[in-house]
């Protein structure tokens, strides 16, 4: 793994034009052996989880080129319904291919995923749900085994907890299903609608994405069709982060303001000057940011786990204390001891953190654990005073497409060794 070499104190400013959306263009990616056509997927970002599903659609017989934004996938050919660890072991969204496989194939074969060390993230959603459509689930040692031998039908489907992944898998699954499939207490992201809208545009009959239920209509076949990813509100929020903390002003577009409002709302509480329209959000920071009392992560339109780490980084140079309630993964703290290093005061125990400001952070060197935990690691060390150097970027890398040149065109001070 590469690492960052970061000099601190200085301001970000300028215009960015956000990348696609990752946790959209995967499932997507994934959504296109479902059709016996060509998708041409636009907006596509050129990060490391990309390639890593665009070798999946390779090896599962699909021709796949990818070039200047743009994933072109041909699945006509898809042959053979089963992943190997070597691919699946380095991504946890490659499960999302489980129902889209059995609803094409009418079985697959698919090794336990792997992906960020965030703690549990049990499929047994995804498995049930898929029970109750008609398919046989052997789950081995090492790989779930799934048939569908009299095809995949209908059903009224309630998750327990509203899972994006398995309301993803659920649907991509339900669109070639005999008759009507109802999922209940599902997820609400802007990436669940951005999905049945590609689905839609492929011929699926999908109605309420975007809202607790979601009804889908089977239908026999789809086909492809051209489609553009939206914006990726994580990465937008992680350069607004940077502005509010470095004192800075960004103006990030190429983004739909309502899908982080929830962000949003909390950088005003910083004091920070926060403006959006339609496809556009800035943000001109003071110089401190006022420390926001409490964020509690929360399924969508709450504030997103993926948020948390940037905001930690936040409070760690903001004037006053802050809360942090944890409600989604259990190891999503992987951060505070590089924080710590950094001369950040925080006490964490489970799920909660208490983060008391400082006027200013310390260079350290520090190691990235997981995606948004590194991107964190990053903000504070732009904040800091000093040199900072950041191993475990290949972390970075899966989410944040050229995100040193992003940040050196802001205005960073960022190598890539």
């Amino acid at each position: 793994m590469g690492r960052y070499e970061i000099t601190g104190g200085r301001r970000l400013e300028g215009e960015i034009s956000i990348q696609g959306a990752k946790n959209s263009v995967l499932p997507i990616l994934a959504a296109t052996v479902l059709t016996a056509g060509r998708c041409a997927i636009h907006n596509c970002p050129a990060l490391s989880d990309t390639a890593l599903t665009v070798q999946i659609l390779r090896t599962l017989g699909c021709r796949v080129d990818w070039r200047q934004g743009s994933v072109l996938v041909d699945a006509y050919g898809l042959s053979d319904p089963e992943l190997p660890g070597v691919l699946t072991g380095k991504m946890r969204s490659s499960i999302v291919f489980l129902g889209p496989l059995l609803a094409r194939h009418g079985r697959a074969k698919i090794a336990y995923p792997g992906g960020c060390r965030l703690g549990p993230r049990p499929i047994d959603l995804h498995l049930e749900g898929l029970r109750q459509m008609g398919a046989v689930v052997r789950e081995e040692e090492q790989f779930l085994t799934c048939q569908v031998p009299q095809g995949l039908r209908g059903a009224r489907i309630v998750l327990s907890f509203p899972s994006v992944g398995a309301t993803e898998n659920l649907m991509m699954a339900a669109v070639l299903a005999k008759g009507k499939t109802t999922l209940i207490n599902c997820a609400c992201e802007p990436e669940i609608v951005d999905l049945a809208a590609f689905l839609n545009r492929c011929g699926a009959k999908i109605s309420g994405a975007g809202e607790n239920t979601i009804e889908i209509e089977g239908v026999s076949a789809l086909q492809g069709c051209e489609y553009a990813v939206i914006g990726d509100r994580i990465a937008a929020a992680t350069y607004l982060t940077a502005a509010a903390m470095t004192g800075g002003k960004v103006l990030v577009t190429g983004i739909c303001p309502d899908s982080l409002m929830s962000m949003l709302a909390l950088l005003q509480m910083t004091g920070s000057e926060v403006r959006w329209e339609e496809t556009f959000c800035y943000l001109g920071g003071k110089e401190r940011p006022k420390a926001i009392p409490q964020i509690r992560t929360m399924p969508y339109p709450g504030f997103p786990t993926d948020g948390l780490p940037l905001f930690l980084s936040l409070a760690a140079v903001a004037d006053g204390t802050g809360i942090f309630v944890e409600n989604i993964f259990e190891n999503r703290y992987s951060s505070v001891p590089g924080l710590q290093r950094m001369g950040a005061a925080i006490l964490q125990e489970g799920k909660v953190a208490v983060v008391e400001g400082r006027e200013s952070l310390h260079a350290a060197d520090v190691c990235a654990e997981d995606l948004r935990g590194g991107a964190g690691l990053v903000l504070a060390a732009m904040a800091a005073q000093g040199v900072s150097r950041i191993e475990g970027i290949d972390w970075i890398d899966r989410g944040y497409e050229r995100f040193c040149e992003n940040l050196t065109a802001l205005g960073a001070r960022v190598l890539k060794k």
